[in-house]
């Protein structure tokens, strides 16, 4: 049995933490969030201990380290500017760090946790769930025997209210903006589908928008990604849907809806075993979703690059 930390117990995705923590037979000893509404540890465990301050915390963790029965893995769910700050405390702690996406939001980053790695000798692991989703593995699977080069037409739109430019979101020095925030799991996908991104353009960046044409190794992908529902196509959004996902590759869709309700403890049993995905895996999209918050605005290229939301 692994002992663990978690922070940012009250954010949206701390939950699938918590339950795979408890599936894979291991126990959460403490827990960090500034807010209190957290009962759902209660759920999980009942027992495990609870701060709203960092420094205690982190002080706690210490006396279990210096008595012997420190944690072994911190997961870590909070908000993406404090993923660098919160990997670090977790290998002060001689821990392994299980860390949500983005890793960080900066690439640059990723070779000073590289050093701390070596250093001492603990790990960075990230949740990259799309990868271990059995309808992906099986177009991963297809792909890697076709050689040809594919089109793909990605799009993402999940409907946020007014709270969420106000948020810590909404600012990108704190999420890394639109393609960090929403997006940084598509382009993960992209980047372990069809390889290494070779060229970029970006068409729109806006707070609510951020739209362009990228290549890969094996694919011409048009992107876009919005957190406006008004971009939901009228049907669906006459019915009251306000998110809208398809990934299209030569004109065929992708469907992936389903199966997303134990991933996260898929990865963190590959994780534990030693199997997880770790900085090297997570660098490609943290690159392309800084190159995309840093480049200068074009027009398409080619009207074949434009994504087709745009011509609305």
């Amino acid at each position: 049995m692994k002992r663990f930390g978690l922070t940012g117990a009250a954010g949206y995705v701390a939950p699938r933490h918590m339950k795979a923590i408890r599936d894979t037979g291991n126990v959460l000893v403490a827990a960090l969030d500034p807010f209190e509404s957290v009962g759902v540890i209660d759920h999980y465990f009942p027992d495990a201990e609870f701060f709203v301050s960092s420094e205690l915390f982190e002080a706690y963790l210490e006396q279990l380290r210096d008595q012997g029965n420190g944690i072994d893995y911190l997961s870590i769910c909070s908000p993406n500017y404090l993923h660098g700050p919160q990997i670090r405390l977790a290998l002060r702690q001689g821990a392994d760090a299980i860390c949500e996406k983005p890793l960080v939001i900066d690439p640059e980053e990723l070779l000073q946790l590289q050093d701390l790695e070596a250093r001492t000798g603990r790990r960075v692991w990230t949740i990259l769930q799309l990868r271990v989703h059995p309808e992906l593995l099986k177009l991963k699977a297809r792909v890697a025997q076709d050689s040809s080069v594919k089109d793909v037409v990605l799009t993402y739109i999940t409907g946020r209210g007014r709270w969420y430019l106000k948020s810590w979101k909404g600012d990108p020095a704190k999420s890394g903006g639109l393609a960090t925030n929403i997006g940084i799991h598509f382009f993960d996908l992209l980047s372990w589908l069809f390889g290494s991104v070779s060229r970029l353009e970006v068409h729109v960046r806006t707070d609510r928008v951020v739209s362009g044409y990228m290549e890969l190794e094996r694919a011409r992908v048009r992107w876009f990604l919005s957190i406006d529902a008004s971009y939901v196509p009228a049907p669906l959004r006459s019915k009251g849907q306000r998110t809208y996902r398809s990934i299209t590759v030569d004109g065929e869709e992708i469907e992936f809806s389903g199966g997303f309700t134990d991933l996260h403890t898929e990865v963190y049993r590959k994780t534990l075993a030693g199997e997880g995905f770790g900085i090297a895996e997570a660098h490609e999209a943290i690159a392309t979703t800084a190159q995309i918050r840093q480049a200068e605005l074009s027009r398409a290229s080619s009207s074949e690059h434009k994504h087709p939301f745009l011509e609305q």
